[in-house]
């Protein structure tokens, strides 16, 4: 083996926008994921603080802020299960959008730069 030296002048845009839908949706998904578990558990703590707050106060839920809300967040919370993986998908597809259309952003940019990368390379004898 031995080493080349050479520069890189050209990305592969498609390449670059499968490659950065990917990663943007693996951070996505584990992005949606959080927010949707934080959405499940803010819909549970609205609800309890409901509770309490109609208990002290003695009027009822409609009156109270997010009054009109409660069956949703009920829901919301009861059915964590499904909000969770929806929500990681919702954000994850977003951000797969975002990221191809970053890498493809990138790809093309670079190709249009006069200026390549210094690479090294290795190659058999």
């Amino acid at each position: 083996m031995h080493q080349v030296s050479g520069r890189v002048v050209a990305l592969s845009v498609r390449a670059a926008m499968i490659a950065g839908g990917w990663i943007g949706f693996a951070l996505g998904l584990v992005a949606g994921c959080v927010l949707g578990a934080a959405l499940a558990w803010f819909a549970g703590a609205i609800l309890s603080w409901q509770r309490d707050l109609s208990l002290t106060l003695g009027v009822t839920e409609q009156l109270l802020p997010f009054g009109s809300q409660v069956p949703v967040l009920e829901r919301v919370q009861s059915e964590w299960f499904f909000v969770i993986p929806i929500a990681g998908l919702l954000v994850g597809l977003f951000a797969a959008a975002v990221g191809a259309l970053i890498g493809g952003l990138v790809a093309a940019s670079y190709n249009r730069s006069p200026f390549g990368v210094h690479v090294v390379v290795e190659v058999p004898d």
